[in-house]
C-alpha cells in the first residue's frame, strides 16, 4: 500500500508542477486526501497535549535543580580547596601570620587626625614625635592630669615635657594590636586614669597609626624602652607605671624584664586582659576555632610565628620581674580567653622575683559584660588605682577608708561582682598572707608639695604614691 501510494503522491506532483490540465478530478481527491492526513499527523490524539506540556516542565524544573546543585557543589569545592590551600599558604609565607597578628594596616576610626588629639575629647594632650633608630618616626600623645586642662590650653611641647617633673605619677599605656593611639576605648581609658591625677603617655608603635617603621616584637620593645627613658629624664623622682593591654601586655612585660636587668624598674607593671605567650593565645584566639583540630595545626600555624621571630612570651618574662605586678582580667573576655590570665598569675605569684613585692589579680565578673576593652567602664576602678595616702600628710577621710579597703584586699578576698558594690563572694584577689601588709610598709609618696605655680591643682590631690607595692 505504501508502496503505491508514494508513487501516486510523486506523479500528482510532477503533474501539479508542470501544469498539465489531464490531473482533473482524480487530482483534486488525492490533494484531499493528502491534506487530510497531514492534519490527522500534526493534530496527534488529543489527551497527549496535557501530558506533554507536564514532561516538558518538569524537564525545565529538574534542569534548573541540576544546575543549582552544580553550582552549589563548585562553591562547595572551592570553600573546601581555600580551608586546605589557607594552612600550605601561612606556612609557606610566614610573614602573613606576622600581619594577622599585629593587624597594623587596620586604622580604627579612619577618619581622624591623630595630630589633632583635642579632636577626641583630650583638649589637655599634645602630639609629640619620637625617633628610637633612624629611619623610624613614632607618634606620641601626652595627657596631663584633668585638674590642669585650664592650664594646660595653647600650650606647647615644652610645657607639656616639663609637666612631667611635677607631682603627679605617671603611666606609660602599651595598646595592643590593630587601631591607633586614638582607639575609642583607649581614649576613654586616658581620660580615666587623667581624672585619677597621672600624666598618661601612649603611642603607636613603628608601622601603626602615622608611625613610620616596620613592625616587630623587637622594635616594638625598642620604641617602649625609647619612651620610658624619655619619660624618666623628664620625670625626676615621679613614680612610672607602666600598663599594657592585650598584644601590649607582651611589650610590656619584655620591656619591664629588660629595665630589670639594667637595675632600672618601674614602679609597678598592670597588666589587663594579658595571655601566657603567643602560641598559646594564637591557639585559644576565636579565628584559630575553625582550624583548632585541623592534622598538624601546630606545624601549620603555630610554627610560622615563632620562625618569625614572634613569641611575646609573658609567662617567661613574669620570672625575671622585680616589681609590683597588677593583673586585670574580666570573665568574659572573648579574645584572651580568661584562664590565660589566670594561668599568667599562677606563674607569677609564686616566682623568687617577687617575693618582694605584692602580686594581685582581680578579675571582673562577666555579668558585668566587660568583654576584652571596656574594664575602663568599672566604676572600682578607681578605687584599685588609687594609692594610699603617705604617712604624716594630711588626709581626709575617704583616703583613710580607701586604705582600709586596701588592707582588706591583702588580709582576705574581695570580690568585685556588682558595678559600684564591693561584697565578698567568689574569690576575686590574691595577693600577700594576711597581716603581710602593714601601714609602715607603704612605701611614701615622692612629695606632698604642690606644683609650680602654673601648673598647682586647684585642690588637694591624694594620687601620688606606689600602689601594689610592699
Amino acid at each position: 500500500m505504501r508502496k503505491r501510494t508514494e508513487p501516486v503522491a510523486l506523479e500528482h506532483e510532477r503533474r501539479t508542477a508542470s501544469g498539465s490540465p489531464s490531473a482533473g478530478p482524480a487530482a483534486a481527491a488525492l490533494d484531499a486526501d493528502c491534506r487530510l492526513k497531514q492534519n490527522l499527523c500534526l493534530a496527534g490524539p488529543g489527551p497527549a497535549e496535557p501530558r506533554c506540556a507536564a514532561d516538558a516542565g518538569m524537564k525545565r524544573a529538574l534542569g534548573r535543580r541540576k544546575g543549582l546543585c552544580f553550582r552549589l557543589r563548585k562553591i562547595l569545592f572551592f570553600v573546601l580547596g581555600l580551608y586546605v590551600a589557607i594552612p600550605f599558604l601561612i606556612k609557606l609565607c610566614p610573614g602573613i601570620q606576622a600581619k594577622l597578628i599585629f593587624l597594623n594596616f587596620v586604622r580604627v576610626p579612619y577618619f581622624i587626625d591623630l595630630k589633632r588629639p583635642q579632636d577626641q575629647g583630650l583638649n589637655h594632650t599634645c602630639n609629640y614625635y619620637l625617633q628610637p633608630e633612624e629611619d623610624v618616626t613614632i607618634g606620641v600623645w601626652h595627657t596631663v592630669p584633668t585638674v590642669w586642662w585650664k592650664n594646660a590650653q595653647g600650650k606647647d611641647q615644652m610645657w607639656y615635657e616639663d609637666a612631667l617633673s611635677s607631682s603627679h605619677p605617671i603611666i606609660l599605656y602599651l595598646h595592643g594590636n590593630a587601631g591607633t593611639r586614638g582607639g575609642d576605648h583607649r581614649v576613654e581609658l586616658y581620660k580615666v586614669l587623667s581624672s585619677l591625677g597621672y600624666h598618661v603617655v601612649t603611642f603607636d608603635y613603628r608601622g601603626w597609626g602615622d608611625s613610620v617603621g616596620t613592625p616587630s616584637e623587637r622594635g616594638m620593645t625598642y620604641d617602649a624602652l625609647h619612651v620610658f627613658d624619655w619619660i624618666k629624664v623628664r620625670s625626676g623622682d615621679n613614680p612610672v607605671y607602666i600598663w599594657g593591654h592585650s598584644l601590649g601586655t607582651g611589650v610590656a612585660t619584655n620591656l619591664v624584664r629588660r629595665l630589670c636587668e639594667r637595675e632600672t624598674p618601674p614602679d609597678a607593671l598592670i597588666l589587663e586582659s594579658p595571655f601566657t605567650n603567643i602560641r598559646e593565645e594564637a591557639k585559644s584566639h576565636p579565628f584559630s576555632v575553625i582550624y583548632r583540630y585541623f592534622p598538624g595545626f601546630d606545624w601549620f600555624f603555630l610554627d610560622p610565628i615563632t620562625s618569625s621571630g614572634i613569641q611575646f612570651a609573658n609567662d617567661e618574662n613574669v620570672k625575671h620581674i622585680s616589681c609590683s605586678l597588677l593583673i586585670l582580667h574580666a570573665e568574659d573576655d572573648p579574645v584572651v580567653p580568661f584562664q590565660l590570665g589566670r594561668k599568667l598569675y599562677n606563674i607569677a605569684a609564686p616566682s623568687r622575683s617577687f617575693r618582694d613585692f605584692k602580686v594581685q589579680f582581680i578579675p571582673f565578673h562577666s555579668d558585668l559584660g566587660y568583654r576584652h576593652k571596656y574594664i575602663y567602664k568599672s566604676p572600682e576602678l578607681p578605687r584599685i588605682l588609687r594609692p594610699p595616702p603617705r604617712p604624716n600628710c594630711r588626709a581626709s577621710a575617704e583616703p583613710r577608708l580607701l586604705e582600709s579597703a586596701l588592707g582588706e584586699m591583702c588580709a582576705g578576698e574581695l570580690h568585685l561582682g556588682v558595678p559600684g558594690e564591693v561584697g565578698t563572694g567568689t574569690p576575686a584577689l590574691s595577693c600577700s598572707p594576711p597581716g603581710s601588709m602593714k601601714a609602715s610598709a607603704l612605701v611614701p609618696l615622692s612629695s606632698c608639695q604642690p606644683g609650680p605655680p602654673e601648673m598647682r591643682p586647684e585642690r588637694e590631690h591624694r594620687f601620688q604614691g606606689r600602689p601594689w607595692q610592699t
